[in-house]
């Protein structure tokens, strides 16, 4: 009986308990629902719309602007010579550095020269000899002439010594013959540059034999460089348009007609080096339709050097009007090329271009653009077809301002 009161009474207080909770729960929730009340949590949030991205944009200049022609092509020395050995004998000294720059008449190698100095001596000898043979007969030849006509010499007398004055002569050119090919030979024991350039490695050291009959010994190679020329091939298309803009021209040759030609290394900055066409050849390859050309150009200080690739161009025609943008608006996509422009009520678009020549930093638009397009050149990246921009323009000063809109 006891033990069923107390389990009453346990259950009466935990009854009492959870109401208590539940009143206090109930005052909490409606505590937070006052606060979020006045505080207007649930009013919608009204944020104001985003205004449209600016963008730089820049209606195409009208410049004009000459057609030319780009070509690939290569340099070589306007000179170039190998040295050899052209007589026999030890090489002496080398008057030269590797690769110095040297100018004509400059002697770079000495062969052994006591030999060639005796022949030379030797010849003179003879000439000195053949004289005084030629003058001993004629002499003679003089007195048996004056001899027969007073009947005190036989007549043979005279035809001999008529006979040894020519063969004395004869002699004396032969000897003269020697002396001049002595005098070549003690001449070929010094090498000296042919003209101004700058001369190779040397290929022989001192102390060598060079010049072997038969075997000539190459020495050095000295190559002229300014001016320079470049070599190139021409397709006949070309060759037609270039032939074209000069039949009202009279006939001469390539150098006498003056055509101008520039071209620039691959580290050059467009195409500084300044020269004309000198030289073509005789008739178009037939198995490859091209046509070799060379220009000259001025190198002074042999700034460029033989041997390299370089980018040539040819003006075509007179200079007419044509547009150009800058590079940078220039987009490529597996289409091609395009540009974006701002049109109507500020919205951007996609246009296809098709693109000319390069004019240095800009290029010159063929077709897909009208002057008065207004084309984005900074912030593309924040230009999106279909959508709008906030357009300011660009002057030639630099400076900006709003970009009118153009009319429908």
């Amino acid at each position: 009986m006891t033990s069923s009161k107390s389990r009453l009474h346990t259950a009466r207080r935990r009854a009492r308990v959870m109401r208590a909770c539940s009143t206090r729960a109930g005052g909490a929730v409606v505590a937070l629902l006052l606060a979020c009340a006045s505080a207007g949590c649930g009013a919608k949030d009204e944020t104001p719309p985003a205004a449209p991205p600016s963008v730089t944009v820049a209606q195409p200049s009208t410049e004009p602007v000459t057609r030319t022609l780009e070509f690939t092509g290569n340099t070589a020395a306007s000179s170039s010579v190998t040295l050899v050995a052209r007589v026999e004998g030890f090489l002496e000294k080398i008057h030269f550095q590797d690769g110095a720059m040297v100018k004509q008449g400059d002697l770079l190698f000495t062969i052994q020269q006591d030999q060639y100095r005796a022949q030379l001596e030797q010849a003179q000898a003879q000439v000195a000899a053949q004289k005084a043979a030629l003058v001993h007969a004629e002499t003679e030849l003089k007195r048996y002439a004056n001899l027969v006509k007073e009947d005190s010499a036989p007549e043979t007398q005279v035809d001999r010594w008529r006979y040894e004055r020519d063969s004395a002569a004869a002699a004396l050119a032969a000897a003269q013959a020697q002396l001049e090919l002595a005098r070549l030979n003690l001449s070929y024991t010094e090498v000296r540059a042919p003209f101004d350039g700058r001369v190779g490695r040397h290929l022989v050291d001192a102390g060598n034999l060079v010049g072997g009959i038969g075997q000539p010994t190459s020495l050095a190679q000295i190559d002229h460089t300014d001016p320079l020329y470049v070599y190139f091939t021409i397709d006949e298309h070309d060759v037609l348009a270039i032939r074209a803009q000069h039949a009202s021209e009279e006939p001469g040759t390539l150098s006498q007609k003056k055509i101008p030609a520039e071209f620039g290394t691959l580290d050059d900055d467009g195409f500084p080096h300044q020269g004309y066409l000198d030289f073509a050849s005789l008739g178009v390859a037939p198995t490859t339709g091209t046509l070799q050309v060379r220009g000259i150009f001025p190198n002074p200080g042999t700034k460029v050097l033989p041997g390299l690739f370089v980018r040539v161009r040819i003006p075509v025609g007179a200079p007419q009007d044509a547009l150009v943008i800058p590079g940078e608006a220039i987009g490529f996509d597996q289409q091609g090329e395009y540009v974006l422009v701002v049109g109507e009520d500020d919205v951007v678009a996609r246009r296809r271009i098709v693109t000319g020549m390069q004019v240095g930093e800009r290029f010159v638009v063929e077709s897909g653009l009208a002057p008065t397009d207004r084309v984005i050149v900074e912030g593309l990246s924040r230009a999106v077809p279909g959508r709008k921009v906030t357009p300011v323009t660009t002057s030639a000063s630099g400076a900006s301002s709003d970009a009118p809109k153009p009319s429908a």
